[in-house]
């Protein structure tokens, strides 16, 4: 093990960095740093176990900066390890630097973005989780949380979850300073109520000093001897330690110090100590994914399939056909029909239990092992997890999510049951991909094309059964669209994506009785949608319904006016959506009470068609 006398000048380089680096980008969080520096010098001198030159090697250990606004802390360690030059370091928080505010993957290597707090832990548990469940690699996860976090409920979800899988290869480190930005923490310096809060969840507690290294030292020992259980560190320090215009005083939080030179000679003045980190545990053997040739399950024209139930089919043949695919659901998988999954591939079945936003954690930190994840939920419920999917973006995960029981289709469940703004929220995730299958075989093949996609993808499945309109060897694909009917003579085009598909066909059906020619478009790529097949039938129509099981803003509508938006012409457009606050009733007399079921789109067809030009 290290040096005492070192590791104690190697927290003050290390407190000196971060004032440097915010003093030079005129912003930053140095006083968060330099209270959890003799923490992280400790961990660098004999703990963290990786080769900086190779973050790829799936032996090394993780480092999750929870707190990452403690950003100047992070690189100031890894500028110490000499992944970092001086002048690359210079360049923190400046427009082309990988060196950013929050640490992103950008920088190697960072596995996820953080700086939304609560969210670190949770994909640190998901990391170990990998590591202990699939990868069998004794690989250590490592967290630095603050203390102001640990007000999220997401990080008690994360509390629960790591007890309840017993990930002893996790050690979360917290610094407790005691100063938030505004004002004290609820609990301050009570570091024996935070730790008998940990206790009472499973977890192995330890109380210390977080400036005495040789406390760190100890506590980090018996976090790696613990078993059966993850450990948390609750380390009392003192925020803006070393520097007394900044220690331990509040509303110094989140901007450079005043006068950065004088609390450097406070602190002794620059260093260039160097550490050269321990080397990975490469005894156990790395495990190999296999692929063999996919069987789809596929349907017959005419059969009667819900979609959730074709996506628990065609992920089960998924995971039979590749070892890599993973299964995460919060406790609705006899719903959702992951359950199939979790039947036949039970070693990588997931219960995340009610807990969304451990589950997308879980998922990314899956990602980052290089599993190839799918977690599932009702639609509405993706909602509690929406930040950590839009953090899933910033840390370029690659995240497959499927949202079942959506829209006023559900029937009697009622409101809070019903995504109705689903499609909008996750359009707006950036790089994402939006899926709304109307039958089953449509399903099946997204499901199967979205395991190699990168990014975030969301697929929303319907609880009601549909006829399957899709013939096996129809190529469905991500931006692609189904015309279901079409002639020369249409004089509108309703687009319709999931359950109003099918009420759209029967419109069509009606209007053609009453001498009005509707095209028929199914769009069931949302995100991107079919833009050549949109603008195809708006121009040789004249007129666009939209229809959507959906909120008016945001959905399907909004993606064919944005696919429209640049044609020369205009086209007139009508969106149908729910627009009122639905209530419990059956599927049929919801959708007809939205104007969204067959008899209102061919009234809307009707009068859009009659209306004078």
């Amino acid at each position: 093990m290290g040096d005492n006398d070192f590791r104690r000048e190697l927290g003050k380089q290390l407190r000196v960095d971060s004032v440097r680096v915010s003093a030079k980008a005129g912003s930053g969080h140095p006083t968060s740093s330099m209270s959890a520096a003799d923490l992280m010098a400790v961990l660098l001198d004999g703990h963290l176990r990786l080769d900086p030159a190779q973050p790829g090697d799936p032996h090394r250990d993780h480092l999750v900066f929870s707190k990452g606004h403690a950003s100047p802390l992070y690189y100031s360690m890894y500028k110490a390890v000499g992944v970092i030059s001086e002048d690359e370091f210079l360049t923190y928080r400046t427009f082309g630097s990988r060196l950013e505010g929050h640490p992103t993957p950008r920088f190697a290597p960072t596995d996820v973005a953080t700086g939304s707090l609560g969210q670190g832990l949770p994909i640190g548990a998901g990391i170990a989780l990998a590591g202990k469940r699939l990868d069998h690699l004794p690989f250590r996860v490592w967290v630095l949380c603050g203390d102001s976090e640990m007000a999220e409920g997401s990080i008690w979800e994360a509390f629960e979850h790591a007890a309840h899988y017993e990930l002893d290869n996790l050690t979360v480190v917290v610094d407790v300073n005691r100063l938030g930005q505004t004002t004290e923490t609820m609990l301050g310096w009570d570091v024996d109520t935070y730790a008998a809060r940990a206790r009472a969840f499973g977890w192995h507690a330890i109380t210390l000093d977080g400036h005495d290294v040789e406390a760190i030292e100890a506590a980090y020992v018996e976090a790696e001897a613990t078993t059966g259980r993850p450990t948390v560190l609750f380390a009392k320090t003192k925020k803006g330690s070393g520097v007394e215009a900044v220690e331990n005083r509040p509303g110094k939080h989140g901007k450079p110090l005043d006068d950065p030179n004088a609390a450097i000679a406070e602190l002794g003045g620059r260093r260039d100590l160097e550490v050269t980190l321990a080397e990975p545990d490469t005894s156990a053997p790395v495990r190999s994914h296999s692929r063999v040739e996919l069987s789809l399950p596929l349907w017959d024209l005419g059969e009667e399939v819900a979609t959730r139930e074709a996506y628990g089919e065609a992920l089960t043949a998924l995971g039979a056909a590749r070892s890599d695919v993973v299964a995460l659901d919060g406790e609705v998988s006899n719903s959702t029909k992951s359950e199939m999954f979790a039947k036949a591939h039970p070693d990588r079945y997931f219960e995340m239990y009610i807990a969304e936003q451990q589950m997308i954690a879980a998922a990314v930190g899956f990602g980052v092992r290089g599993w190839t994840a799918y977690a599932s939920t009702f639609a509405a419920f993706l909602s509690r997890a929406y930040d950590f999917i839009r953090m899933a973006a910033i840390s370029r995960a690659n995240l497959r999510l499927s949202g079942s029981h959506a829209g006023v289709s559900i029937g009697p469940d009622g409101p809070s049951q019903m995504a109705l703004e689903d499609l909008a929220a996750l359009r707006a995730v950036h790089g994402s991909v939006v899926l709304h299958p109307s039958d089953a075989n449509q399903t099946a093949r997204l499901v199967a094309e979205l395991a190699d996609r990168e990014g975030i993808s969301y697929l929303r499945t319907l609880r009601a059964k549909t006829v399957v309109r899709t013939g096996k060897d129809e190529n469905v694909h991500i931006g692609g669209s189904r015309t279901l009917r079409s002639s020369a003579d249409d004089q509108v085009t309703i687009v319709a994506c999931g359950i109003t598909v099918g009420e759209a066909e029967h419109a069509a059906a009606r209007l053609a009785d009453e001498g009005v020619q509707a095209r028929v478009l199914d769009c069931y790529s949302v995100k991107p949608i079919d833009v050549a097949a949109v603008r195809a039938a708006a121009r040789e129509t004249g007129a666009v319904i939209t229809v959507e099981d959906h909120w008016p803003e945001g959905g399907l509508g909004d993606a064919v006016l944005e696919a429209l938006a640049e044609l020369p012409d205009a086209v007139v457009v009508r969106k149908l959506a729910v627009r009122e606050m639905p209530a419990s009733g059956t599927p049929k007399e919801l959708l007809a009470a939205a104007g969204i079921d067959h008899e209102g789109i061919a009234e809307a067809a009707q009068a859009l068609v009659s209306a004078p030009v």
